[in-house]
């Protein structure tokens, strides 16, 4: 049974910085993408950060290019999400994944198979 459990996630001020974990069990975590997204209230969840199994050429979405960066530690099964100069606009639940496939960076959430419960960013202006 695959498991991904989401840490860090708090209250920050506008240019402040946070770092998410996202620790997984339950399959060989090395073999495949991982991802970040976000759902603000009322709005649908969105692509946010993704990288490959090897952590070279990671995507995110350009609302976040240069603020955050996404990295792992397969021998910890580990996926981070640094988050500097966080913006009120920032605020959402992240939610980390793990692709359904072992191929490329997904970027669509319908090619992601197991979520996380998500953890709260709340940056305050």
């Amino acid at each position: 049974q695959v498991q991904l459990v989401e840490s860090g996630g708090g209250l920050v001020q506008a240019g402040g910085s946070l770092r998410l974990s996202c620790a997984a069990s339950g399959r060989t975590f090395s073999a495949y993408a991982m991802g970040w997204f976000r759902q603000a209230p009322g709005k649908e969840r969105e692509f946010t950060a993704a990288i490959r199994r090897g952590s070279d050429f990671p995507e995110y979405s350009d609302s976040v290019k240069g603020r955050f960066t996404i990295s792992r530690e397969n021998d910890k099964n580990t996926v981070y999400l640094r988050m500097n100069s966080l913006k009120p606009e920032d605020t959402a639940v992240y939610y980390c994944a793990t692709s359904r496939v072992q191929v490329g960076v997904p970027l669509s959430k319908y090619e992601y198979e197991y979520w996380g419960p998500g953890t709260q960013v709340t940056v305050s202006s």
